[in-house]
């Protein structure tokens, strides 16, 4: 059996994820992501992403070049993605249809694209297949897919598993070990545990948070955070903002959860956070949704935040911003591009880090200098990540015990604390750890 592992998208930023990997003449391509700060600028000079065609969107950077497996096209029987994550998802409507073979996803996932092809006005001709975590799929004679449960900073996560006659290969992009979440049931350890006994031939693994000397804690530290800042302040009569990511539906209901305490109506405002939350709403995974009021489209938005001005009391106000991205509802407010207001001493909570890019880290500074200069108490960093750090990676790796390890989700910087932690336990770099680039192959059998 021959095996290569095409590194497309990934291995050169934080983003446009994308892997190909061909077991013999067989192909699967592992998520199909966007590099959001490209999409992000898009969003500044106010440009649609589907204006864009999938070429011009490979030319600026915002989507995965995959020419680089043009020679495996007529290969590949599946697209399989490991979550609903922009990074992880989001060029899919854009490059799937070149490929005559059906996506594969959890029902959540599937749900996200959907909502994603009908906001974009795109149909794509591959089928969408749905596996719930925990479950197994033959997709050739040579390949068993499997979805692993594990934790990250959305709903229904997946360790993708690819199993063959002489072992497995394991994708781990992005994950957690969260043995307390809020939403969803703990990792599957005892799973991953069975496939290592079998042999895995390679682990493609997230390397954002490999150089940071911790455990990422809980979801649960980040509920205490947030329950000290909502109900431990003195916010009588001031307006209270939270923002975090639309697909961190945990935090949300985090949030939802104080709010009620507070005794006020939540609103959610933003196109993004109506998308993920009522995906999660229609497939049961959440019951919060029906005690929320979303609202999307600027005119709508507007007019709920005319009544929030008169009755900043009454409300918690989730809304989109957290990156500081342009055009985004908190980032209209604090411009004073809004019927909204703010007062001295009202409240904003960055329920988030920054993503650590120039563009966000910029977009951010600027963010909260404008809300600065309004008097607002800002609380930020009331976050935990949906990111290993690098002692998770190094249960993970004594757990699977891979014959290879491939870095990946970073630049060079965040690949090569991955790779040395992977020569701390005995591999070998260029050997046994492998630290590629985009649009690199590599035959490891």
């Amino acid at each position: 059996m021959k095996i290569e592992i095409c590194t497309i998208g990934g291995y050169s930023e934080v983003g446009k994820n994308m892997t190909a990997i061909k077991i013999d003449n067989d192909v699967v391509i592992l998520d199909m992501g966007f590099y959001m700060p490209k999409v992000v600028s898009l969003s500044e000079e106010e440009t649609a992403v589907s204006e864009f065609s999938r070429d011009e969107l490979i030319g600026i950077g915002a989507a995965p070049d995959d020419s680089v497996i043009s020679e495996w096209e007529g290969c590949v029987r599946a697209i399989i993605l490991s979550h609903a994550h922009l990074d992880h998802i989001g060029a899919v409507p854009y490059l799937a249809s070149k490929y005559r073979c059906p996506i594969f996803a959890t029902p959540y996932t599937i749900g996200v694209l959907k909502s994603l092809f009908f906001d974009e006005g795109i149909k794509i001709r591959n089928h969408l297949k749905q596996i719930n975590p925990n479950s197994r799929i033959r997709i050739s004679n040579n390949i068993v897919l499997e979805f692993i449960n594990i934790t990250h900073s959305t709903l229904q996560t997946v360790v993708i598993a690819l199993h063959t006659k002489i072992g497995s290969i394991i994708y781990a992009n992005d994950y957690k070990f969260d043995n307390h979440p809020i939403v969803g049931k703990r990792p599957n350890y005892k799973r991953l545990g069975e496939i290592s006994k079998r042999g895995v031939i390679a682990l493609i693994t997230d390397s954002l948070y490999s150089d940071k000397r911790m455990k990422t804690p809980s979801e649960k530290v980040a509920r205490e955070m947030l329950k000290d800042v909502m109900l431990g302040t003195n916010n009588t009569g001031k307006a209270v903002f939270v923002t975090t990511f639309a697909s961190h539906i945990a935090r949300l209901k985090s949030i939802v959860d104080f709010a009620k305490m507070m005794n006020r109506k939540i609103v959610f405002l933003g196109r993004s956070l109506g998308k993920y939350t009522n995906v999660a709403q229609k497939l049961n995974l959440i019951s919060f949704g029906r005690e929320v009021e979303i609202y999307s489209g600027r005119r709508k938005v507007d007019e709920k935040l005319k009544d929030i001005n008169r009755n900043r009391e009454k409300y918690v106000v989730v809304c989109t911003g957290n990156q500081g991205e342009p055009n985004s509802t908190l980032c209209r407010v604090a411009y004073n591009e809004t019927p909204f207001k703010f007062g001295i001493e009202d409240q904003v909570i960055f329920s988030c880090k920054t993503i650590p890019d120039p563009v966000n880290t910029a977009n951010r500074a600027m963010l909260e200098d404008k809300l600065e200069k309004q008097n607002v108490r800002i609380f930020k960093d009331i976050h935990v990540s949906g990111h290993a750090a690098r002692e998770d990676h190094r249960d993970f790796i004594h757990l699977l015990k891979p014959q290879h390890i491939i870095p990946a989700h970073g630049d060079v910087t965040k690949l090569t604390a991955m790779a040395e932690l992977a020569t701390e336990l005995g591999y070998v770099l260029g050997e046994t750890v492998h630290i590629t680039r985009d649009g690199q192959k590599m035959e490891i059998i």
